[in-house]
């Protein structure tokens, strides 16, 4: 720091006022004694009435404004205070939607409770048949829902046996109803000729047993199978017992309904003869009414038992099946909401924790939307601490918190910082941020009390210290000029460049400066600091004295005219003189 200065007739007078001593001629005044001269006059030039013409004890008066401390050892400790209110780990007010007489409520306030434990039961015989009905409902609609997607199925027509596509009655764009034929299946390439047995021969018959089939108009002989006797006897012309056993023939190409034929089995002929049928003949009807859309096959196509013969098509069964899907919802959804009601009317424990208020017992009838009882999480206790926006910064999650509270004397917990919260709240030109804070250890301690918590930022112990308000603006401390660091005061260049330790006249520096020479002002580097005092990291050692206004009301005044030792404005934390 360089100071250039010229002192007038003024100055020279004040100086003797402070010496108590004539003005003399001009001398080069040391750069210690400058600093401090330049001190003086500022408070001469702030403040002329007060040190030129106001008191015969201006020097005393100024003296007198000035503490002094000693640069010494301290255990420092930087902190965020503030106060909040406890609140449990967590808390449930539980309400009911229902209105019903209850039948059991086997707790009392200050109960401990598990989750899940049953508090309240409450009659819910009406809920049970409501449910009851929606279950009927429910089986209802899923059966419709199922006709109905059957009858979608329906739309396409298939073959009920296997053979040939005999005749093909509807083309398509055809409109058929239910249970029109739209075709005829025949199986020709097996014809059936059943003929009566005696009773006692036909016995001993088999499914599968060969057999010998004459035919009557050309006496021409087949081989067959039998494919079935039957259980059941006749009596014929003759009181002859007999039995009917079917023969199925392999058609060479000539068979037709209208031919006759006897058979023989086992050496045994038949009663009498009898006239082929188709082994497979079925009249193909549609089941459901519908527009005929495409056709897969065509008369005389050999087709095989379900296999596809046609398409139909059917707006109206399409929307019967939608409404039927909608209707077999709504019927879930409504059992599912009598079901979840029904659970209702047993009241369980949402939490593990202690019941703090009881609001109903057994017997008394529930109203809807209001509160049966309160419980509260206390294995923990929580609190919400507002930080300034200038300190949210240097918080963190993990750090510890010593926590007291006027209700339980000479007691701190530790807490520890859970959350720190993005969402600010303004107020003014201020920002609060929402710090949260747990508090495992609670003995002692309840919901609702107020409290109040230290969060420690920073420690340092036995460092150099001095009181906050001794450091002035730019870093800088004001000491007595025999403290063992007041050489190293920063040097002063005289406006002349003559040096400024050696006076110009080579004479002796008793000046008007005399009183002014007892400080220097000294740089430093700052470490932390707490409320009262601020480390000293260099500049300073102990042994030193350090000068300073101390900050009060009555000096915020005049601190904002510039008035204080060193000639510095004030700092962080109240500098000396307070600025």
């Amino acid at each position: 720091m360089k100071l250039q200065w010229k002192r007038g007739k003024a100055a020279e007078g004040a100086l003797a006022a402070v010496d108590g001593a004539p003005p003399r001629k001009r001398r080069r005044i040391p750069v210690k004694r400058l600093i401090a001269l330049a001190v003086v006059l500022a408070i001469a030039g702030g403040g002329g009435w007060y040190f030129l013409g106001g008191s015969q004890n201006t020097a005393a008066a100024a003296d007198s404004a000035y503490t002094t401390a000693q640069v010494e050892r301290r255990t420092i400790t930087s902190t965020i205070t503030g106060s909040g209110t406890l609140e449990a780990a967590d808390s449930y007010s539980v309400t009911t939607l229902l209105e019903g007489t209850i039948l059991t409520a086997d707790f009392e306030e200050g109960d401990q409770v598990e989750e899940g434990t049953v508090l309240y039961t409450i009659d819910d015989s009406d809920a049970a048949n409501s449910l009851e009905q929606a279950l009927i409902s429910l089986n209802q609609s899923e059966r419709s829902y199922q006709n109905t997607v059957e009858s979608l199925e329906d739309l396409t027509v298939t073959a009920d046996t296997a053979g040939r596509i005999y005749t093909l009655d509807v083309e398509v764009g055809d409109e058929v109803t239910a249970g029109q034929q739209v075709a005829t299946i025949r199986d020709s390439d097996t014809m059936e000729l059943t003929v009566p047995f005696p009773a006692d021969d036909a016995a001993g018959f088999y499914v599968g047993q060969s057999a010998t089939v004459t035919l009557d108009s050309t006496f021409e002989t087949l081989t067959g199978t039998v494919s079935e006797i039957s259980g059941n006897t006749e009596v014929l012309t003759g009181n002859m017992i007999v039995r009917n056993v079917t023969i199925d023939v392999s058609n060479p190409g000539g068979l037709s309904t209208s031919q006759s034929a006897s058979a023989r089995v086992n050496g045994v002929g038949s009663s009498s003869g009898g006239t082929f049928a188709y082994a497979g003949e079925a009249t193909v009807t549609a089941d459901v009414a519908g527009t005929v859309s495409s056709i897969s096959v065509a008369e005389g196509d050999r087709v095989s038992k379900g296999q596809t013969l046609l398409q139909l098509t059917s707006e109206e069964l399409s929307d019967q099946v939608q409404s039927a899907q909608e209707s077999l919802r709504n019927a879930q959804i409504s059992y599912e909401k009598q079901t979840e009601q029904l659970d209702d009317y047993t009241v369980t424990a949402p939490i593990t924790g202690t019941i703090v208020d009881k609001y109903y017992n057994a017997g008394e009838i529930t109203e809807a939307n209001q509160v049966l009882y309160t419980i509260y999480d206390l294995s923990y206790l929580t609190m919400t601490l507002s930080v300034d926006e200038l300190d949210i910064a240097n918080i963190q999650v993990g750090q510890t918190v010593a926590v007291t509270a006027d209700a339980v004397e000479d007691t701190t917990y530790e807490g520890v910082v859970t959350k720190v919260s993005v969402a600010g709240t303004s107020s003014g030109s201020a920002t609060t941020y929402p710090v949260t804070i747990r508090i495992d250890e609670t003995d002692g301690l309840l919901p609702g009390m107020s409290v109040d918590a230290t969060i420690t930022l920073d420690s340092a112990e036995d460092v150099l210290a001095i009181p906050s308000a001794a450091l002035n603006r730019g870093d800088t401390v004001l000491l007595t000029a025999d403290s063992p660091s007041a050489a190293n005061a920063e040097a002063q260049q005289p406006e002349d460049g003559t040096d400024a330790e050696t006076p110009a006249d080579g004479g002796d520096a008793e000046t008007a400066g005399d009183e002014a020479s007892q400080y220097v002002s000294v740089q430093v580097t700052t470490g932390i600091s707490d409320d009262s005092y601020i480390e000293i990291t260099s500049g300073l050692q102990e042994g030193d004295t350090v000068v300073y206004i101390p900050t009060t009301s009555s000096d915020s005044d005049m601190g904002m005219m510039g008035g204080m030792p060193g000639g510095g404005g004030g700092g962080m934390g109240g500098g000396p003189g307070g600025f």
